[in-house]
């Protein structure tokens, strides 16, 4: 296993060898390049996030009413996206045991 700052290089063999490590790693933050024959055939790494956590939606939504002066009300449009979204997805929630 080859490993730099933030990177670390390692063989296909090495990952079937002990993937558990390997997602460790990655887990922690490392970028992971498979490599065979010397030449890179994968990348694992962890996902840039998209989502915000609700707190820092309150947070948001309470700096740009600080900003305008007033709250600002959504418009008709926005909750029945909202509204439907919920419907769409009325399954309950059960997340992994990590999140």
């Amino acid at each position: 296993m080859i490993e730099d700052m933030a990177t670390v290089r390692i063989t296909e063999a090495e990952l079937a060898h002990d993937i558990h490590a390997v997602l460790a790693k990655v887990q922690e933050g490392v970028e992971v390049i498979v490599e065979q024959n010397h030449r890179p055939v994968a990348v694992i790494k962890t996902p840039q996030r998209q989502d915000r956590q609700i707190g820092e939606c309150i947070a948001l939504a309470k700096a740009y009413e600080e900003m305008l002066g007033y709250a600002p009300v959504p418009d008709l449009d926005f909750a029945q996206d909202v509204q439907a979204a919920i419907d769409v997805h009325r399954e309950p929630l059960n997340p992994p045991s990590w999140d």
